[in-house]
């Protein structure tokens, strides 16, 4: 693959389209169809239908059969998703090896993210907290997955930064993809939860070392307990 030399304008590296995508229009605006496109990028339809397939891989653009194509707004979870599903396939231990570049990012940026939090960001992981142990303390317990994930995104929205959120949310997905999300180990699943009472105990009384601990320790229990991971895709 080539690299910028500076020999050549930058934009000669990305397709036309995205390059036209990028600078004619916003997020929701409604494209031409693709004989007008064409014809504005001097491109054959065979061409740009291959780099629309592009776009629409990197989820910056949608297509339906009444709306035509519109512009997303930028999400780095999609080329993140991809190219996960590729080295899942190509090797299992990269489910692992994922996983530790979250935490690191997680750990990295954990005191910019509470620092960002708001009054009501606390309010709904107090509500989390509380919906998960009334599920865990139910009967049968029920499994918390979707306010595990939702508190730990919660934490992390207001970065501003779509590189770290996409990873952060395409990690939830592989979670759920190799099985994590059904784990029924109770003790195992209410130690986590005590993990995240001292988290957000701990943001909410200003206490961001402690609570920094917490999310440490509470991720290496992930890697005590990894499945082996089945050869699948997932989005």
């Amino acid at each position: 693959m080539a690299s910028y030399s500076g020999e050549k304008p930058f934009s000669d590296y990305f397709s036309p389209f995205l390059i036209y995508l990028a600078t004619h229009f916003s997020d929701g605006e409604r494209l031409p169809a693709l004989s007008v496109i064409s014809r504005e990028l001097g491109v054959s339809l065979a061409s740009l239908r291959e780099q629309l397939e592009v776009a629409r891989a990197l989820g910056v653009v949608e297509v339906k059969p009444k709306t035509g194509i519109r512009r997303l707004s930028y999400s780095f979870k999609p080329a993140v998703i991809h190219s996960l599903n590729y080295a899942m396939l190509v090797d299992e231990r990269n489910f692992r090896r994922f996983a530790e570049l979250r935490t690191h990012i997680e750990a990295a940026y954990w005191y910019q993210a509470v620092s960002l939090l708001t009054e009501n960001d606390l309010e709904v992981l107090e509500c989390l907290l509380k919906k998960a142990e009334e599920k865990l303390s139910s009967d049968p317990p029920q499994i918390p997955h979707p306010e595990h994930r939702e508190l730990h995104l919660t934490i992390f929205k207001r970065l501003e930064n779509p590189f770290v959120f996409g990873i952060l949310e395409a990690y939830w997905d592989l979670y759920e993809a190799v099985g994590l999300a059904l784990y029924t180990d109770i003790h195992y699943l209410k130690t986590v939860w005590n993990y995240h009472r001292q988290m957000v105990e701990a943001i909410r009384q200003g206490e961001v070392d402690r609570g920094y601990r917490a999310l440490l320790e509470h991720a290496d229990l992930l890697q005590a307990r990894a499945p082996s991971v089945r050869r699948q895709t997932f989005e």
